[in-house]
């Protein structure tokens, strides 16, 4: 392992940070679950996520962006177990924006039935508890135990608060997608593992271990593609999205992570273990991957245009984001990473917020159709708000953290791809914005199609109800306005994660683009 790129908790902080915020919401769940009434529970659950909030903060303060490497490392080793955690610029901010939904998430089931769900609660926060621990990972096999883990808070919070009436079948195929994903991803771990024992004689799944093994592996492609297309199954790439739709419609709004933070959790997964584990497979096989995303903008980003469900729309909305992070990821270029990791800490939150209105608008109309909607503008103006400024965020406008992200992400496939690509990236963009533009004129401007939806949408809140919905709307909206007019710090945070990759990446597009390397980006400290 090489020891010189690492720097322990133990010179930066006062205590095992990773770690503690790991455990901080598991422990909270194992209260909030042994608490003797739902509104002590519920104290609990607020005191676990405000403080794994404030962990988070921390470990953003202490976080040295100016330094390379792999920060805040914990490892334990024995001879059947093995832990190793960390941070980087990839992981840091996929911690906090999986820290602020988690909070937001428990503040918007005050406004549900779900305020007296111990069980709810308890699987926000040890949902909240798995996602960090994935984040934190620098082992392969203890990411995936987590990946495995996650099935559990997902189950329960779909057959509990879910909307639909096929709770059973949406879960049955869920199993399905998610656990072939988790199965391709175990024969690539155990595949790459082994194939490096082979060689050295000491089995060891170590991140560090496996990016720096010189080891040539004999079914190299084999082990990208199973990887990829369990990490694909995740974000969800297209054709592996099938889950995604049908889980939104027929799920629940307040476990808004299991659409968004967890779908980042196969982006971060290739950011992690597929581009830099298999560089030279991913370079031959990054036109396979490209082609895949652009097919996954258009597919979705049509899709999306015909759906009537509003929850529908946004799933496919996202398959279509996930088609443009992806190729970002694929440009092997510090602007193409650039955008990829800001689109998908930008779009979580964004994509989050317009959930988070979606749920509100269906609390009051019982209907997430479209056509039954209209006129919601006048008496719910936070849930207004939330929906537009998220929308706008996600179509990349000027004053977001998406605009800067998609100039970097378009930059960097010029570099890579050429203008084709790019162009079909920036169309497929505007699709994404009249979508969202004509969804909300018909949910918030138009005239309402239903008397009752009327009588709904001015009837059916509390003023208790009210103050949560606007500290959701406020706290989002803020998040994404204030990074939007300033970028270069998040920036500075992920320049630290793409500098230690710098070696693989100039060396790896010289060896296939040496006609062109004068106009390629050579990734340093001083870009």
């Amino acid at each position: 392992m090489d020891i010189t790129n690492v720097t322990l908790w133990s010179e930066t902080a006062a205590f095992p940070v990773l770690t503690v915020l790991t455990l901080v919401p598991l422990l909270a769940m194992v209260i909030v679950l042994l608490s003797p009434t739902p509104k002590m529970a519920l104290r609990f659950g607020f005191i676990g996520t405000i403080l794994t909030v404030l962990l988070s903060a921390y470990l953003l303060y202490i976080f040295d962006a100016d330094q390379s490497g792999v920060q805040l490392f914990e490892q334990v080793r024995s001879p059947v177990f093995a832990y190793s955690v960390g941070v980087d610029g990839t992981s840091i901010l996929f911690i906090l924006l999986t820290a602020i939904i988690a909070l937001l998430s428990l503040i918007y089931t005050l406004t549900t039935r779900r305020v007296s769900d111990r069980v709810h609660i308890a699987c926000l926060l040890g949902y909240e508890g798995i996602l960090i621990g994935a984040f934190v990972a620098m082992n392969a096999m203890q990411f995936w135990f987590w990946c495995v883990l996650e099935l559990i808070p997902v189950v329960l919070m779909t057959l509990r608060a879910g909307s639909g009436q096929n709770r059973r079948w949406v879960v049955a195929l869920l199993l399905q997608h998610w656990g072939s994903g988790l199965l391709m991803v175990l024969a690539g771990f155990l595949m790459f593992g082994f194939g490096v024992v082979g060689a050295e004689g000491i089995l060891n799944f170590d991140w560090l271990v496996l990016k720096d093994s010189t080891v040539p592996l004999e079914y190299a492609t084999l082990i990208f593609f199973l990887l990829f297309f369990g990490f694909a199954i995740r974000m969800p790439l297209f054709p592996f999205h099938g889950w995604l739709p049908v889980l939104a419609e027929q799920g629940t709004v307040a476990s808004v992570g299991i659409y968004l933070v967890s779908l980042k959790l196969g982006i971060y997964a290739a950011m992690r273990f597929l581009i830099p584990l298999l560089p030279e497979v991913a370079v031959e096989w990054a036109w396979f991957v490209v082609m895949l995303g652009l097919i996954g903008i258009f597919y979705g980003a049509l899709l999306a245009l015909m759906q009537i469900n509003i929850r529908r729309l946004i799933a496919f909305a996202v398959i279509s984001q996930t088609g443009l992070i992806v190729i970002g990821l694929f440009d092997f270029n510090t602007y193409g990473m650039e955008g990829s990791i800001l689109l998908s800490v930008a779009y979580g939150l964004a994509t989050a917020g317009m959930l988070f209105s979606i749920g509100m608008i269906y609390k009051r109309t019982h209907t997430a159709f479209i056509p039954r909607l209209g006129g919601m503008f006048e008496a719910n103006a936070a849930i207004a708000v939330l929906f537009v400024v998220c929308a706008l965020s996600t179509m990349v406008m000027p004053g977001t953290p998406g605009f800067d992200g998609i100039h970097l992400l378009v930059d960097g496939t010029i570099r890579s791809h050429g203008w084709f690509v790019a162009i079909a990236i920036l169309f497929g963009n505007v699709l994404a914005a009249a979508l969202l533009l004509r969804a909300f004129q018909q949910i918030f401007i138009a005239a309402p199609k239903r008397i009752d939806t009327f009588t709904f949408r001015h009837n059916a809140s509390s003023e208790p109800s009210k103050r949560n919905e606007w500290t959701i709307a406020i706290v989002i909206c803020t998040i994404l306005i204030a990074t939007g007019f300033n970028t270069s710090p998040w920036l500075h945070i992920i320049d630290q994660n793409i500098e230690s990759l710098g070696d693989f990446y100039s060396n790896s597009y010289s060896a296939l683009h040496l006609d062109t390397l004068v106009t390629q980006p050579i990734i340093t400290k001083d870009n």
